[in-house]
């Protein structure tokens, strides 16, 4: 393959803008900000979760607190309407009376259990209002830290994407300069040696595997016709031709 000098020189200028390219992009992928993020909605999700739960908790225990009130009050209803029996003087038998004092000291020593049940759902209660509060501000927190990263990673982006915007218009521009054999050849070269297709021949050595050339091929090289397109023997890269050559 054939090419002007120039147009080989071009390569090089080609090169530097697509390996800034391809900074760009792995810069892209690989913010700090995206890890920070993906760790802080999963800390997001988690605390959803457990103040979810904690939610579903006091809601239980709403319920189990109300269960045991209605059976307090249903206890004392019972004693009071044994008290008014009591007092009425309506009960004459001593037996009947006997019985009657003996469930009214029970029904008191179960509204008492009973309100004990009470007292302790309500200190449960009052300890998941507390985790629930700690959890919400927790939560409020870890949005507002995630809602930050992503203000961070957005303004990264943006000032990626500017840039490779600009760099993409200098690739362009550059690569209406070569040939379009030379072109696609680089092209081929790029997609099978890691993104670079083309290197300077520097000091007698290839600049794209930083081997240097033997004697023999530096010599077919330095007898090669300036507009032949030559390529390193050892990565078979386009190797281009400068005054630092060391031809």
């Amino acid at each position: 393959m054939k090419a002007a000098p120039q147009a080989q020189l071009r390569l090089i200028d080609l090169q530097e803008l697509d390996t800034s390219l391809d900074r760009l992009a792995h810069r892209r992928r690989t913010l700090p900000e995206l890890a920070e993020i993906e760790r802080l909605q999963a800390r997001v999700r988690e605390l959803r979760d457990a103040v979810v739960a904690a939610e579903t908790e006091i809601g239980d225990l709403d319920r189990e607190q109300r269960k045991a009130e209605q059976d307090v009050d249903q206890v004392r209803a019972r004693a009071e309407r044994d008290r008014k029996r009591l007092d009425s003087g309506q009960v004459s038998s001593a037996k009947d009376l006997s019985g009657l004092q003996a469930e009214l000291a029970s029904l008191q020593r179960r509204q008492s259990d009973l309100e004990e049940v009470v007292l302790e759902i309500m200190e449960r209660r009052e300890e998941a209002e507390g985790r629930l509060a700690s959890l919400r501000a927790d939560l409020q927190a870890a949005e507002a830290d995630l809602a930050d990263a992503e203000r961070r990673r957005d303004e990264a982006w943006r000032k990626i994407d500017e840039e490779t915007g600009t760099t993409s218009a200098a690739r362009t521009a550059v690569a209406k300069d070569i040939p379009a054999d030379l072109l696609d050849l680089y092209e081929k070269l790029r997609g099978q040696f890691g993104g670079v297709g083309a290197a300077k021949l520097h000091r007698g050595a290839c600049q794209g595997c930083h081997l240097a050339i033997n004697t023999v091929d530096l010599n077919r090289i330095r007898a090669a016709a300036p507009d032949e397109v030559v390529r390193c023997e050892e990565c078979r890269r386009i190797l281009v031709r400068t005054p630092e050559s060391g031809l």
